[in-house]
This record gives C-alpha cells, structure tokens and sequence, in this order.
C-alpha cells in the first residue's frame, strides 16, 4: 500500500513538472533578448518551483544550517553529490552560478533548452576531463560575478559510499583566487538515485566557512574540503 500511494504522489508530482517545465523554457526563450539577469530569474523559477511542489506531494521538507557562512562575493562551491534534488536545490540557495555539465544536457527539449539560457560551462563529454577548457571558462563566470558549483565525485554516491574528489574546482577557486566553501547534505537517503519510489522526510544541507585559496595547492585544498564533507555526511547517514 505504501509503494502505491508514494506511485501515486510521484505520478501527480511529474504531472506539475513536466508542463511547468515547458511553459517556464518557452518563456525564458522569449524574453531570451532580456539581461543575463533576467533570464536567470525566469529560469530559475522552475528549480524554485520543483523544490516547493516536492514538499507539498511528497513531503520532501529541507533544513540549512550555517547559511550565514554564505560569502557575498563570488565563490566556489564543492558539495557532495547524491540525487538530483541538491542538483536543483543549489539554485534556490545559492547566489547566481553557473556549473560545469555534459553538453549534451543542452539537447534535452524544454529542459536542456532552458538551461542553455543562464550561462553552464557546458563541455563535450570527451573533453570533461579537460581541466584548461574548464578554468577558462569558470574564470570568465566568475569574473562575471557568478558563483561556480562543482560535484568533485564526478557522480551520485549512494549514503555512506565515497570516491575520491576531483581537484578542478580548487584548482578554479586558485585560478580566480575565490574562496571554496564545503556542501554537504543527505539527500540520497529520500530521493537516491534510480528507484521511482522516494521517501518524505527533511533533507539536512550543511554549509561550511569558507576556505581560503590563498597559498593553497589543489591538493591541500581539495582536501580539506573533502574532509569537512564527509564528516558531515557520517553525522548524517540513516540511524539503525
């Protein structure tokens, strides 16, 4: 019975999203000629829209704590990577960003259309290990006043599991001499990766202080964030 009432709230929750998702892309394309700004506004909404209409079909409430560590400038963002929920979560959270995804995103109709407006770092899957593509382009970002959010495990990573950080984005925040500061949530244990059926619950996002890149290398910076994330991540597995 369980399993059919979470079918029936997920059918009615992608019944909000998909028309919400095609009549928010179409809109940002034909205010398309409007500032950079406006765009991110317009498009952004449906991210604001996809985490409200969450918590109230399927209950998926969320608590921040330490969003007084935000800094205002432009930074850095490096978060552990679960669901898709953090993925769209991060736009209602954090200032105007940009991240570093597969260009083919870009062809998904409505969806990839719209994101193609608000400005990704969008590299051909043979070049996303092509750490020089990747800093000429979050330099740009950044220096355009945007923040640059990166998922360091490459992947989603299911509760508990871990895989070694990339260091592209410390290598970002040396480049720009940005601050990094630590994401670390727990996402996966309501909305994991594969199975249509999710669970209800508060999805707890942890933001750390910013961490300086000055006389920093990739390495030393790269881990000390992740060391911050992945203790927070313990204190936030399922009990039992």
């Amino acid at each position: 019975m369980n399993k059919l009432i979470w079918a029936l709230r997920l059918f009615v929750f992608y019944l909000g999203i998909i028309p919400a998702t095609i009549i928010i892309a179409t809109s940002g394309w034909l205010c398309a000629p409007l500032p950079a700004s406006w765009r991110y506004k317009i498009i952004t909404s449906w991210s604001r829209f996809f985490i409200w209409w969450a918590k109230i079909i399927c209950d998926l409430q969320y608590k921040v704590i330490g969003a007084q560590n935000l800094p205002r400038a432009p930074f850095i963002v490096l978060c552990n990577h679960q669901s898709m929920w953090e993925t769209i979560f991060m736009q209602v959270l954090l200032p105007p960003q940009s991240w570093v995804l597969k260009r083919e995103l870009l062809w998904i109709p409505f969806f990839g259309w719209g994101l193609a407006l608000i400005k990704p770092i969008a590299v051909s899957r043979s070049k996303l290990s092509d750490i020089k593509v990747i800093l000429n382009k979050g330099v740009q970002r950044i220096n355009e006043g945007l923040c640059v959010v990166f998922y360091p495990e490459g992947t989603r990573m299911a509760p508990g599991k871990k895989r070694r950080y990339s260091r592209t984005g410390a290598a970002l925040a040396i480049a720009a001499k940005v601050p990094v500061v630590p994401i670390a949530h727990n996402a996966g244990n309501f909305w994991p990766r594969g199975p249509w059926i999710k669970h209800g619950g508060v999805i707890t996002v942890r933001i750390g202080k910013p961490m300086s890149s000055s006389d920093q290398s990739t390495a030393s910076l790269t881990a000390d964030a992740e060391t911050w994330i992945n203790e927070k991540r313990e204190l936030m597995l399922p009990k039992g």
